[in-house]
């Protein structure tokens, strides 16, 4: 079996993932799917081992050819890749990943570049339907570069028309393929559509939610989760489409009105969990429903004609112009376009791993039904800030102590009260667990009322570590030091923005401290965690963040932010240049940010201690100690009696700060959810 195969890897939409010609994969389907699961890192949650990005969004593959269907330029056999288990669908369709199909061809010289502008007739293999993708070729070269923006990706690129011909019935055969454009499933009335996607439209508000909450707060409603996919069982069944259980269509959607009479509001979800932004093909499903009359979603009466419909979802919107003909029972919609964007980031050669062809084919048959329960461990902040970067770390060498996966799941919202709300109602059985930290278990609760107790709801399992908190100022904000600092702020009250990851969390009170210590007055901008919070003050957003050593190194590393001072008592090994805040003349601003594994309460006390044991095994790794020491944090392994002590005392502790600097939140939030809605 050939392990080093051609291979260009491209952002697509709002997808990424590597872009294949058919002949360059092995043309037997079984060997193929394993070089496919080998590209990505299928068999690892985290995907370290291929180039998926942990999501579902960037675990697509693109595999292109020149057409075998008459008035076809290309075929595109869009693959969607598991996350963490060793998985090949190719049943749905990716739009998204569509965009990037004819610039892929034409560079590969499977399509002649006409100048100007190049027309290609798309053959979905997938669903059978056509598209016609419009590209710029100024010179007869593809170009990314471009003005067109679209929601969910940074910057500008080049527009790529997308017109999708035959999507309607592509996979059931008919639009509506119930025969009925509303049924009732469970007492709910559902839409069952076929339109470039096969989906499950639901009202949002016949389940008891606005549909315009953001995706963690839905995803942290496993009540409502299990509804939809309830509904979703059923729908597949009614919709032809046998046992779905394994499949990842129909895709629930919940909707909702937009701020137009020309756009509505979708939560699309893939399906189990709410997307982040929103499936090109899903949105072309979503307004054909919204388009057509007699359905869940219609927005109105519209004769035959062309019209401009917009999605709204959680990242923007998505612009579509849909065509319509008939009327009544006998509309149809015969065309849908959008612009996309896309980009080539590296094109080489993918190595596949050995292990992926050596497993028999009856192992992996057998890897869902015999593999033990993955435990999951859940994050209260966004990727890619300390906090993930530290749970990311632990799952990693847990893992195989435990012989089960570690599934990290990021739910950020209501500064961390989403996550430790999920947690505190998941059941005790040592496969849901919480990466807890200082805001979560101390700070979060005493500035506000919330739905879980950190104390009652839990049990500690133990420590992780901790880390001092750093003032940092943007490096062209020309800030010199503290006092620099100070002068300027009592010069000019408010002319300063300092970055923060939401009420309740570190950065947050060690600004209201530094302020009430300094009698100054500073503005904020609050990020959804510490990573963007962090990226806005890089980018001059805002000019001075109060973060983690943990989080903040590798960024005073690489010289994009300035260390001002360190709040805590003593100067760092790391940093011993940096003064401590008292010594520059600013006192009782002193923040620890501790980190500790903690389940819910009612856990039994033997996997409590069986958890405890090989977490602190994963904290005498060398590795894992040297890891946390470069990035700023000090490893405290130990028993969850010590993680109880810690939350027992710093809760009345940051209780105190908050009557004695009046920071109680003015409405205090009972529940995540409705902090989101």
């Amino acid at each position: 079996m050939n392990r080093v195969l051609p291979c260009v890897l491209m952002r697509a939409g709002t997808s990424r993932g590597p872009f294949f010609l058919k002949e360059w994969l092995p043309q037997d389907e079984e060997a193929r799917d394993q070089a496919l699961i080998g590209a990505i890192g299928a068999s690892d949650p985290l995907q370290l081992d291929g180039v998926g990005g942990g999501s579902t969004l960037n675990s697509k593959v693109a595999i292109v050819s020149r057409s075998s269907r008459p008035g076809c330029d290309l075929d595109y056999l869009f693959a969607q890749v598991g996350v963490g288990h060793r998985s090949v669908d190719t049943r749905p369709n990716c739009g998204n990943m569509l965009s990037g199909v004819a610039p892929f061809a034409i560079e590969q010289g499977l399509i002649p570049a006409q100048d100007g502008t190049t027309r290609v007739r798309v053959h979905n293999v997938n669903t059978g339907s056509r598209i016609d993708v419009t590209v710029r070729t100024p010179g007869g070269r593809v170009t990314y570069d471009g003005e067109a923006r679209i929601d969910g990706v940074a910057g500008t690129a080049a527009p790529i028309l997308l017109n999708f011909l035959d999507a309607w019935g592509a996979v059931t055969g008919q639009v509506f393929p119930t025969g009925r454009r509303i049924d009732t499933i469970d007492g709910v009335e559902v839409t069952c559509i076929d339109a470039a996607m096969p989906l499950m439209i639901v009202r949002a508000a016949d389940l008891g939610v606005t549909g315009r909450e953001k995706p963690e707060a839905l995803d942290a409603e496993p009540a409502l989760l299990q509804r939809l996919e309830a509904l979703r069982l059923k729908a597949g069944a009614l919709m032809g489409l046998g046992d779905v259980a394994n499949s990842v269509v129909p895709k629930p959607v919940l909707v909702s009105a937009g701020d137009t009479p020309d756009s509505i509001t979708s939560r699309y979800f893939t399906p189990r969990r709410c997307h982040a932004s929103h499936a090109v093909t899903g949105a072309i499903g979503v307004l054909s429903a919204f388009a057509l009359p007699g359905t869940v979603a219609s927005g109105g009466h519209r004769l035959p004609g062309r019209y401009p419909l917009t999605l709204l979802h959680p990242a923007g919107r998505i612009d579509v112009e849909v065509e319509l003909e008939g009327r009544g029972d006998q509309a149809q919609v015969t065309s849908a376009a959008l612009v996309r964007t896309a980009r080539k980031i590296m094109q080489g050669e993918m190595h596949l791993p050995e292990y992926v062809f050596s497993r028999p084919d009856e192992t992996c048959r057998s890897e869902p039904a015999e593999a033990p329960k993955p435990v999951t461990l859940i994050v209260p902040t966004r990727a890619g800030g300390g906090n993930d970067t530290m749970a990311r770390l632990i799952a990693a060498r847990l893992a195989p102590l435990l012989g089960q996966e570690v599934l990290v799941d990021n739910r950020a919202g209501a500064n961390g009260a989403v996550a430790s709300e999920f947690v505190a109602k998941a059941a005790p059985d040592g496969h849901t667990l919480l990466l807890g930290y200082v805001g979560t278990h101390a700070m979060n609760p005493a500035l506000q009322k919330l739905a879980y107790d950190p104390i009652a709801d839990f049990v500690p399992i133990g420590l992780i570590g901790s880390s001092p908190t750093l003032l940092v100022a943007n490096v062209e904000a020309g800030i010199a030091d503290v006092h620099a600092l100070v002068q300027r702020l009592r010069q000019s009250p408010g002319s300063l923005r300092y970055a923060s990851a939401g009420d309740g969390t570190p950065p947050h009170f060690a600004a209201e401290l530094f302020q009430l210590s300094t009698g100054t007055r500073m503005a904020s901008r609050t990020s959804q965690g510490a990573a963007p919070a962090v990226l806005d003050t890089i980018d001059g957003r805002t000019q001075l963040m109060f973060p983690s050593l943990f989080t903040a190194s590798p960024f005073i590393g690489a010289g994009t932010l300035r260390p001002l001072a360190v709040a805590g008592a003593q100067r760092l090994a790391a940093l011993p240049d940096v003064p401590t805040l008292a010594e520059a003349g600013v006192q009782g601003v002193e923040v620890t940010q501790w980190y500790g594994l903690f389940a819910p309460a009612g856990t039994p006390e033997p996997v409590v201690e069986r958890l405890n044991a090989l977490l602190n095994r994963v904290l005498q790794d060398p590795e894992v100690v040297a890891r946390m020491q470069r990035q700023g944090a000090r490893v405290e392994a130990g028993p969850p009696a010590a993680l109880a002590a810690r939350v027992a005392a710093e809760l009345p502790r940051w209780q105190g700060v908050v009557a004695q600097g009046r920071l109680t939140h003015p409405e205090p939030r009972v529940l995540a959810l409705e902090e989101s809605n």
